[in-house]
């Protein structure tokens, strides 16, 4: 396989398997797909709907076709990207279909299996109600719809001694397990991989049907939760010689450590700043002030993460953060362990065991150190700073493992939804409080970019669909209109400050939105604030005023907030073609998530799972039209047939278009030009003499097939599209 010019990441459901996807292969390849990015194919739980919950890496997942529909699929000629879970398995319900643990839970040390997991004996497992109505049943002892195996020999005991005699223990599905897990989530337990026999078990399949050729690159789920991220991408990369992308969330100004053997990120650090090239740093105090008026929640977003990440370290990860304190060796460290896990900046600061830290990690941690010491003892936490440095193994490793957890909980799944004063900047990886990038800005950080990393726009994991966030980036224009608007919806509709101003955005932004999808939405942007109620505590009432609120607001409002949104369509068109252009024609391998080749108003998942009509996407290929959709289509299927005729090293060359445009040329083969904020365009009057001077010969716009040279008149080259894909003409 040559190198992969584009891939579109497709979700696979048990109703959404090899067979449906085989049968889209003509429209993916006509609209320029160079490979399909699969997610998880390996047997998962029987109706997951995203295939990160593995239960056997055995097979292909049965649900989707098995191996015989994923070789059928290969047959087809477009190269497949598999993700890859090396981090986790599930622990199912029932346990037993997850084999290797079942013999974990049996047999106990003596187990084969006792290597695979990183846990404790006898292992705490979180799963008993205020009903611990538990029934011995010959050999298996269960629990509702829980079922655990009974060692051998204690069958016949009395229940409490029976219980007493595993090498489980049950306990409240509110504790810690005894097991490292993903993040807060009981039900996924950590693997060791690297541990030989574990890695070459759980990636026995994946690699034969990389040795076969069936499949050509992999996509490395969540490597920060590894022991040792950096050795077993070496480890990989021997055996794995074709693309390979790895989910790393990259904080600003933060790079991949450069011992990483693998071609890139899957591209969040690449969709923060195309979202904040299209956002207008000027509203920002505007924007912010909107926001603490209507929530009461303070203007300072450092403080809100600091919080964010305290609250989760003493709600989910006491048992996490008691492990640590104990491996460090020293006694009375534990409140400084708290605050330099809060301090640390990004998700994970790479120390290997028994090595010595880089340069890099060091002044990371030493930073952190720094912030921790104004909320604990300073020399404690000077102490706790050298042993995650220098220290004891275990401790070196489990403090690694557990910077990632608590970002994701406590920025991710907390902060960013309780400071959002321009919702489209709350996403993973992003600084909500960082309005806005120039252009200069963005060709810097193109000009660094490795040529085979990764970019996207939308995910299966982001909080909102691309162009959600293209609506919302309208708002960084038009602060006191939007002021109005809110403050008119606010008067009609009230519930919770802390949570309304969100709604308020996003049904702008996922307009039309039917209520139970906005209530759906609601509900979880509720349970992971954290403010009022959570996923650990679903209070009745307050659920029940949220889902009236979300009746209300649509029903009361729906004619207002459609006619708002009408008009920030003419400008979130603008910012949707711009962003799509810049994405898929800047340095990069870049991704199509699923449908997004049209609009999609999605929020976070599992909103974003949803069904795809392809019907409709068919029709517009073959039909075309001067619709928004139709728009977008035809810039997708325009830049991704280009970058198939493009090398994928070309240099990266800005060009100078002023304020309201971003224009840049791939070696002399290619340009891209997108216009950005539209509406103060609008206002200023157009372009007027405004120009572009093209690289040397003459170019062809591929979107109007109109032929230019020289130097052009901004309102020429952008007459019939906001964006212009050029290239060069050798005719």
């Amino acid at each position: 396989m040559g190198a992969v010019t584009s891939t579109y990441r497709v979700q696979l459901t048990p109703e959404f398997g090899f067979r449906e996807l085989n049968d889209l292969v003509g429209y993916l390849r006509e609209l320029g797909v160079g490979s399909l990015y699969l997610s998880p194919t390996l047997q998962s739980v029987r109706d997951s709907q995203h295939g990160y919950d593995v239960t056997d890496h055995s097979r292909i997942r049965d649900e989707f076709g098995g191996k015989k529909g994923l070789l059928a699929l290969a047959g087809q000629g477009l190269g497949l990207i598999a993700d890859i879970v090396p981090n986790h398995m599930t622990v199912p319900v029932p346990e037993s279909e997850n084999a290797p643990l079942w013999s974990v839970l049996r047999e106990g040390p003596d187990s084969p299996y006792a290597d695979w997991f990183d846990l404790s004996w006898p292992v705490a497992l979180p799963v008993l109600g205020d009903d611990p109505e538990l029934v011995v049943d010959g050999s298996v002892l269960r629990y509702h719809d829980h079922e655990f195996p009974i060692r051998a020999g204690t069958e016949e005991l009395p229940l409490a001694e029976l219980l007493a005699a595993q090498h489980y223990r049950l306990v409240s599905w509110r504790d810690s397990p005894g097991y490292r897990r993903f993040f807060d989530v009981s039900s996924l337990i950590a693997l060791r991989v690297e541990s030989p026999a574990v890695f070459d078990a759980t990636h026995e399949v994946t690699l034969a049907l990389m040795a076969e050729g069936v499949i050509d690159g992999l996509r490395v789920d969540h490597p920060d939760g590894l022991t040792d991220p950096g050795g077993y991408l070496r480890r990989l990369r021997e055996r794995a010689p074709g693309p390979l992308w790895v989910e790393k969330i990259l904080m600003d100004g933060e790079r991949l450590p450069p011992d990483w053997e693998c071609d890139g990120t899957t591209g969040y650090d690449a969709l923060n700043m195309v979202t904040r090239l299209f956002v207008d740093p000027a509203a920002r105090d505007k924007l912010v002030r909107t926001f603490t008026r209507h929530t009461g929640v303070p203007d300072d977003y450092e403080r809100v993460k600091y919080e964010g990440k305290k609250l989760v370290l003493d709600l989910f990860f006491r048992g996490e953060v008691d492990r640590l304190a104990l491996s460090l060796g020293e006694p009375g460290l534990r409140d400084a362990l708290v605050e330099l896990l809060a301090a640390m900046p990004v998700y994970r600061a790479y120390v290997s065991p028994g090595e010595p830290p880089d340069e890099e990690a060091t002044r990371v941690i030493q930073s952190a150190a720094w912030e921790a010491a104004a909320h604990a003892d300073p020399a404690s936490v000077a102490t706790v700073a050298q042993l995650v440095l220098r220290g004891p193994a275990e401790a070196v490793a489990r403090f690694q493992q557990t910077c990632g957890p608590v970002m994701a909980k406590g920025v991710e799944d907390t902060a960013l939804y309780r400071w959002f004063p321009l919702a489209c900047l709350n996403e993973v990886g992003g600084e909500p409080d960082r309005f806005g990038v120039s252009p200069e800005e963005f060709h810097a950080f193109c000009m660094e970019m490795r040529p085979t990393t990764m970019t996207t726009l939308s995910t299966h994991d982001t909080k909102r669909s691309e162009d959600v966030r293209a609506r919302l980036a309208v708002l960084s224009e038009i602060p006191d209109v939007w002021a109005g608007a809110v403050e008119s919806w606010a008067g009609a509709v009230r519930f919770d400050p802390t949570l309304d101003y969100l709604g308020w955005q996003n049904l702008m932004a996922a307009w039309p939105i039917s209520p139970e999808r906005f209530t759906k939405y609601l509900l979880k942007a509720a349970r992971e604030a954290k403010t009022s109620i959570s996923w650990q505590n679903r209070e009745q009432g307050y659920e029940r005023g949220l889902r009236e609120f979300a009746e209300k607001a649509i029903e009361l409002c729906g004619y207002s907030v459609a006619s708002f949104t009408a008009v920030v369509d003419r400008y979130a068109q603008v910012n949707s073609l711009g962003q799509k252009t810049v994405q898929l024609m800047m340095p990069g391998v870049p991704d199509v998530y699923q449908g997004n080749e049209i609009t999609d108003f999605s929020l976070v998942d599992p909103d974003n799972r949803r069904p795809v009509d392809y019907v409709r996407r068919r029709e517009l290929l073959r039909d075309g039209g001067d619709t928004w959709d139709a728009r977008k289509l035809l810039v997708t299927k325009t830049a991704l047939n280009l970058r198939k005729r493009l090398a994928p090293d070309l240099p990266y060359l800005p060009i100078e278009a002023g304020e309201h445009a971003v224009a840049f040329a791939r070696g002399d083969q290619a340009v891209a030009v997108a216009t950005r904020l539209p509406y103060r365009l609008e206002r200023r009057g157009g372009w007027h003499s405004e120009t572009l001077r093209l690289p040397a010969g003459s170019w062809l716009d591929l979107l109007t097939g109109a032929e230019h040279t020289g130097l052009i008149p901004m309102a020429h080259l952008l007459c019939r599209y906001p964006v212009a894909i050029l290239e060069r003409n050798t005719r």
